[in-house]
């Protein structure tokens, strides 16, 4: 386990020694002493928090509305920079999912997530609590990495898989870091635009449109924080200028460009997913068009 720090922020992250069995999931486990007010940012994968601690950790959201203890995040959850996460003794598994394999392994699409904090045990019921438990009982990252990972590669196993083309599309724009035109895509898996974007706004969560603005906001963010000049960032990876740049920050975050580089819930990456890319994919051939 490494200590994290950055400003304020003081937080005990560990890594499994080992890959995920599935294809597209990634992990990271956390104890926190004193979570306050923490900015969600938002990324391109659907989050799942399993919590087991003392602590329970607790997200206001947008409406409102408060949750606490294990919650499921749609893809690019916290746009405006109004949800925010607090708690203290907050010890978790936070899984990363690929939307290509978060219906499979959820038991939900992520367009019914519509961008909120849902309980797990609405998606799981009393399976979410026997999970907590037994994480609980575990002394050992490690231990509870394999527990996590055997659960989820379960529930992928048995789950339905997305369109090809869906998968395909998702595959592209992530593998462009959201340079993809988005027009183009629907001739490329040989459907009409209309079907892929209704397949794909039905099995990930999100319009093609909008995944691409949240792969490539999640790439320049990310070299912000890695202490790059605004105008590199925005040349490098695809903004029309500075100004452009500017703008999409703001609407996913609510800050600017300055501020999201020393937020703590994009500068931990290094640590807990050292290996990541902008998400974590399954490889997904090119589906054949008929003919």
């Amino acid at each position: 386990m490494r200590t994290f720090m950055h400003g304020a922020a003081v937080w005990d992250v560990a890594c499994p020694q080992r890959p995920s069995q599935v294809a597209g999931l990634t992990m990271a486990g956390f104890r926190v002493r004193d979570l306050d007010a923490l900015r969600m940012v938002p990324h391109p994968a659907v989050t799942l928090l399993l919590e087991f601690g003392a602590g329970s950790p607790v997200v206001d959201c947008a409406s409102g509305q408060q949750q606490r203890g294990s919650v499921v995040a749609g893809p690019g959850l916290g746009s405006g920079g109004a949800v925010r996460a607090r708690g203290e003794n907050v010890e978790c598994v936070q899984i990363r999912l690929s939307p290509v394999i978060a219906r499979a392994v959820l038991g939900a699409s992520p367009a019914d997530l519509d961008g909120a904090v849902v309980p797990l045990g609405d998606l799981w019921g009393r399976e979410a609590s026997r999970i907590r438990e037994r994480l609980g009982d575990l002394s050992s990252w490690q231990d509870r990495f394999a527990l996590t990972d055997a659960l989820l590669a379960r529930r992928h196993e048995a789950g339905p898989p997305v369109d090809p083309e869906v998968a395909w599309a998702w595959h592209r724009i992530v593998s462009s870091r959201g340079l993809t035109r988005v027009d183009g895509l629907a001739a490329e898996v040989g459907w009409s635009r209309k079907r892929l974007w209704s397949r794909f706004r039905s099995q990930l969560g999100l319009p093609p449109k909008r995944a691409v603005r949240l792969v490539r906001f999640d790439h320049a963010a990310h070299r912000l924080v890695a202490g790059e000049g605004a105008a590199r960032v925005a040349a490098d990876t695809g903004y029309a200028d500075q100004s452009h740049l500017h703008r999409d920050v703001m609407a996913f975050t609510g800050a600017t460009p300055a501020t999201v580089a020393g937020e703590p819930f994009l500068a931990v990456d290094d640590v807990a997913w050292p290996s990541r890319g902008t998400t974590a994919m399954p490889h997904v051939s090119r589906p054949r068009q008929p003919g």
